[in-house]
This record gives C-alpha cells, sequence and structure tokens, in this order.
C-alpha cells in the first residue's frame, strides 16, 4: 500500500522549497522503505534547488541520511525491517566494467530504485542522488543502505552517507595517507574537516588547516588539525612550507574547489607530494598552470568522488570509530531542525554559519 508522508520539495528552479504530502510506494524488487530518522542539509541539495545539478523539476531532497528499514522488496536477502542504516548515494552494480576490475567505487552503473515516489496528483519526484530523504521515508536500492550497529545515533551518523565520508575518504582512501605524513586541508567545513579527521586517524603527524575564518581554524583544531593557517592576511603556500621545513607537505586537500585554492594545494606540495580536489568547482571553472610545473614537480593530481569509497566496507567502520569516541562525528551537527527549516538552513550555510545542520524526524 502507498504510504503518504511529509517531505521537502524543490518545485522549480531558484524557488523556495516546500514541505509538502508526497506519496511513496512500497519496495519492488531489490529496493527497501526507510523511514528516516536524520538527514543533513548538504550544498549538493542547494545545487539541486538551484538547478545547478540539471533541470528535473520537482525535486525531492536530502541525501544524508540515517533511519531504519521498515519494509524489504523481493529479492532483498541482507537487511529486515528494524535494521538500522546509512544511505549512501553510490551502490556498486557488482557487473560494469569498473566494478569487474576491482574498483566498484568507481562504479558506472551505481543502483537506485526504480519505482518512482510522486506528488499526490501523480507527478514523479527526481530524488536527489537517487535518495530523497528530507521525508519521513524513502525508497531506496537495497544497495544503497548499508547496516549499522544501532547504538549510534542517527543524526551523527547520518552526515556518514555524504560530507564525512567525502571528507575523510578524500585523505585515506585518495589521498593515501599514512602514518608519519604532512597534510594540508584547505577549507574547514564539513568536507574539510572530515578531511582533517581522517588524516589525524590515519596517523599524520602533521595536520595543517587552511581557512580564510579564524572561527572554522579554531573548530578544525577540534577533529585534529596540528596547526592552522588563516590565508586572509597570509600567503597560505609560504606559511606551509614554513610549518614544514621549507618542504612542503605529502598530501594537500582542497575542500574548496576554486582555482585559486587548487593553485595553492598544487604549490604547497612537497616533490612527488599528493594533491587531492574533493571540493566541488563551477562547471565554467578553469586553471592554467606552467606545464614544466607539472612535470618538474611530480607525484600525482588526484579528484575524489565520494572519498573513493565503498560504502559497505566504510561506513561500518567510520561508525565503529565514533562509537569508541575517535571520531567525533557529533562534533559536525551544528543544529538539529525540522521539514520546515530546511529552506532557512540553506541561508545559515550559504554564510558558513553551521558545518551541518541536520533533518531530525
Amino acid at each position: 500500500m502507498p504510504h503518504e508522508v511529509r517531505a521537502v520539495v524543490a518545485p522549480k528552479k531558484g524557488a523556495p522549497v516546500e514541505v509538502q504530502t508526497i506519496v511513496v510506494p512500497d519496495p519492488g524488487p531489490g529496493e527497501v522503505l526507510v523511514s528516516v530518522q536524520a538527514c543533513g542539509v548538504c550544498h549538493t541539495d542547494l545545487h539541486y534547488r538551484e538547478g545547478a545539478i540539471n533541470d528535473d523539476f520537482p525535486f525531492l531532497l536530502g541525501h544524508e541520511a540515517a533511519g531504519t528499514v521498515e519494509a524489504v522488496g523481493a529479492d532483498v536477502a541482507d537487511l529486515v525491517p528494524g535494521d538500522c542504516v546509512v544511505i549512501a548515494w553510490r551502490a556498486p552494480c557488482g557487473a560494469c566494467r569498473s566494478c569487474l576490475r576491482g574498483r566498484p567505487w568507481y562504479c558506472f552503473d551505481s543502483r537506485n530504485a526504480t519505482r518512482p515516489m510522486t506528488l499526490l496528483d501523480g507527478t514523479p519526484l527526481s530524488p536527489a542522488l537517487g535518495i530523497g530523504a528530507f521525508a519521513e521515508k524513502t525508497l531506496v536500492a537495497a544497495g544503497q543502505a548499508v547496516k549499522v550497529d544501532p547504538a549510534a545515533r542517527p543524526e551523527a551518523v547520518a552526515l556518514i552517507g555524504c560530507g564525512v565520508m567525502a571528507g575523510y575518504g578524500a585523505a585515506v582512501n585518495t589521498g593515501g595517507v599514512g602514518r608519519g605524513d604532512t597534510v594540508a586541508v584547505i577549507g574547514c567545513g564539513g568536507v574539510g574537516n572530515a578531511a582533517v579527521a581522517g588524516a589525524s586517524l590515519a596517523g599524520a603527524r602533521r595536520v595543517i588547516a587552511v581557512d580564510i575564518d579564524e572561527a572554522k581554524l579554531d573548530g578544525a583544531t577540534r577533529f585534529g588539525a596540528t596547526h592552522t593557517v588563516n590565508s586572509r592576511g597570509t600567503d597560505p603556500v609560504a606559511a606551509v612550507r614554513e610549518l614544514t621545513g621549507g618542504h612542503g607537505v605529502d598530501v594537500a586537500i582542497d575542500a574548496v574547489g576554486t582555482p585559486a585554492t587548487y593553485k595553492q594545494a598544487f604549490y604547497m606540495r612537497d616533490h612527488a607530494g599528493v594533491l587531492v580536489q574533493v571540493g566541488v568547482p563551477d562547471p565554467e571553472m578553469t586553471i592554467d598552470l606552467p606545464l614544466i610545473d607539472l612535470f618538474s614537480r611530480g607525484g600525482a593530481l588526484k579528484s575524489s568522488w565520494y572519498g573513493d569509497c565503498l560504502p559497505t566496507r566504510d561506513f561500518p567502520i567510520l561508525v565503529d570509530q565514533y562509537l569508541s569516541r575517535r571520531l567525533d562525528l557529533g562534533g559536525f551537527v551544528s543544529e538539529t531542525i525540522t521539514l520546515h527549516q530546511v529552506e532557512e538552513a540553506f541561508t545559515r550555510m550559504q554564510r558558513g554559519e553551521v558545518l551541518r545542520s541536520v533533518v531530525v524526524l
């Protein structure tokens, strides 16, 4: 029987979001119905609202979520009603050329639910990143629902579903930070601080946080930054080099995604160092670097997609670190809000006033 639930809908490009009643069907084969308990407000949701992703309005927003399984469809063997899950927006298919080469974190045919969620009049909704979790219930592919320890607080572990995983994975998976490494992270929002935390947990001996906001830099120390650089009035490349004996860092992570921050990360690396870009740039941005510098400095320039994560492997690890008090997921939660406060949360996010607002249902 279809379920009528409250949800946050972006009706048209640039318009304020609305809380509407939507229809969520029962799960079909390979699908699960999730009762959402918490969902973080991410920049990607705002990009959807602004039409910066595509124009498939109306959108059902929300994708950084945790909840409990309410019902499962046919052929779902590893989940049962009552299971606590974090929802992933990548669910490797196991059959594409990337999965078959042992690189499921690059899956080219990630699974989503196929039965549509709709408005009351039958208009199909486009769920953000195939999830749509600013809703009391949502329908996802079974592979998107990753079972986690029920002892974890939903409003904290929900953030693993996107921002925390993206930043943490940028350091640990993409950047390969290891014991004794030096690391710089540019941009100390939610993703950047997750990269700081990941680098610290991986054993980096020096983690340098770079930002133009002193309050954000103070916050970065909570997640493991050993040093901070305010780049508003200081050359961050020179400062990072000074903090590393003139050499530069082993891994530089750009969690902002602009030409300026990319160049800073490029030049603050040690020779043969790794640059990881995890901040999402505007599609119109371009970068101009001397080819001789690309050649002579060596190393690797990498883009990190979702922290190059395998959700079924990585989500439970991060939850275990949270429960053992090694990863402060609660520190990312600036405020908890209702569905009706999402539009206000977008404004606070744009002003840089929060790491994460989290809808709690």
